[in-house]
């Protein structure tokens, strides 16, 4: 019986995505598979539609020795597929176990006692495979999840901050191995969350393989809506949207780690079943078909709808702005080039006549004659006083001539913008990686004690 934990102290690297989906594909393959919930928020349970009531056997009455394993599990929607659900109760099950004796081995105990039994019972193990959902920290049920299994898998998001606790996490495995656990291996990291499309998850994916050559899963698992969407209709991915690229990754997934099954002594008589291997190369095919179809169909050119062809289309009228609103008794001025010559006459000509005339033609157009009647600014130095105009030609004639001083240069000021210009120029500029503390830090085999 394999017993893998699904591990990472990060939340939201998709560790109770892979084990609801890994467990269902493993299930459907024709493997005899327990999914084991260790975290108090329940969300694997949920996941495959299990809501416990209070009072209810969970991983909470298991530790506490309330319930034997076998008691605490429940059937889902899926054939070979059992649950061992959690509670809201287990979040107190670390305070409550702080003093107990032995306390980072209880679920390994509960489970070998519920292997003997089976063996004694039937001569076969309960099931093929234990996958163990642990919570998002490193504490106590964390460490029960490490000491009963015997392989571990690394859910990785392909990001940055991914890889900072990558190395904590590595120190805590070699450290298990050493004192609670010395058969604890691991069975690989499993990218998720991966974004094709994306440098920085390439450049991620990239690193890990450099660091840990052959402990990384062949492909990883792909960022897809349909595997968000499954856990709020309780079902895995496999009864959501079997046809999805969710569904194809954990598939592949499944029989990458049914390859490993030649290792352990109780599978490596069984072979996988007919059926099952039928159905994985007919869903395979069937994946693949539309996405062959998708590559070679061009997609047509998107047309605009007019509103003979959707009526329902608001119809919108552009309105002019208004004309401003002219006074009635306000008369038009007229511009001074719109005047005629004829029209302009001095505004005084010397005799009573003449002043009569200008009289009249200021009242006819005022603007002009302010213009005209204006008088001519007077330029006046505010440099220096007036001087006599004979002292400054003598002060010329007796000075020689003097150099003018060059004007300094111009000096640009400094642009402080040290980012590259161009996206060629920023592909080109040399990055430093951030795993160098981990070259050392390898997942072989258990060290010694």
């Amino acid at each position: 019986m394999r017993r893998i934990a699904i591990i990472n102290q990060k939340g939201g690297v998709g560790k109770t995505t892979t084990a609801a989906n890994l467990g269902s594909a493993l299930a459907r393959l024709g493997r005899r598979v327990v999914v084991v919930d260790l975290d108090a928020q329940a969300n694997l349970s949920l996941h495959l539609g299990t809501d416990l009531a209070s009072g209810e056997p969970s991983t909470y009455d298991l530790l506490l020795g309330r319930n034997s394993f076998a008691d605490c599990l429940k059937d889902t929607t899926t054939a070979g597929l059992r649950l061992l659900p959690a509670h809201i109760d287990l979040s107190g099950a670390e305070i409550e176990l702080a003093s107990a004796f032995g306390r980072e081995i209880l679920l390994r105990e509960a489970l070998d006692t519920w292997e003997a039994a089976s063996m004694e019972a039937s001569g076969e193990a309960p099931a093929d495979y234990v996958i163990l959902d642990c919570p998002p920290s490193l504490g106590l049920l964390s460490i029960n999840g490490l000491a009963a299994a015997n392989e571990v898998i690394v859910t990785l998001q392909t990001e940055f901050f991914a890889l900072q606790g990558i190395s904590k996490l590595v120190e805590i495995v070699q450290l298990m191995r050493r004192r609670i656990n010395p058969n604890l291996n691991v069975a690989g990291i499993l990218p998720t969350l991966y974004d094709t499309r994306l440098r920085l998850a390439r450049e991620v994916l990239a690193e890990i393989r450099r660091y840990f050559p052959g402990q990384v899963f062949s492909h990883p698992i792909r960022t897809n809506v349909k595997l968000a969407e499954s856990p709020s209709h309780g079902v895995s991915i496999f009864e959501y949207a079997p046809n999805s690229p969710g569904a194809r990754d954990y598939l592949i997934l499944a029989r990458e780690i049914m390859a490993a099954e030649s290792q352990d002594p109780e599978l490596a008589v069984r072979e996988l079943p007919v059926p099952a291997v039928e159905q994985l190369e007919a869903t395979l095919a069937e994946m693949a078909r539309p996405a062959r179809a998708s590559k070679n169909r061009k997609t047509p050119a998107p047309t605009v709808p007019t509103d003979a062809e959707d009526p329902d289309l608001p119809t919108v009228v552009l309105t002019p702005p208004a004309a401003p609103r002219v006074e009635a008794d306000a008369s038009p001025q007229p511009r001074p080039a719109d005047l005629k010559p004829a029209d302009l006459k001095p505004a005084d000509s010397g005799g009573p006549q003449g002043r009569d005339e200008a009289q009249t033609e200021a009242a006819t157009h005022p603007t002009l004659t302010a213009i005209c009647d204006e008088p001519a600014p007077t330029l006046v130095s505010t440099s220096a006083p007036a001087q006599d105009p004979s002292v400054e030609l003598d002060a010329a004639k007796d000075s020689s001539p003097v150099a003018t001083p060059s004007p300094e240069p111009v000096r640009p000021e400094s642009s402080y913008n040290f980012a590259p210009n161009s996206g060629a120029e920023r592909d080109h500029m040399p990055t430093r990686s951030r795993l160098g503390p981990l070259a050392g830090k390898g997942l072989s085999g258990p060290t010694a004690n």
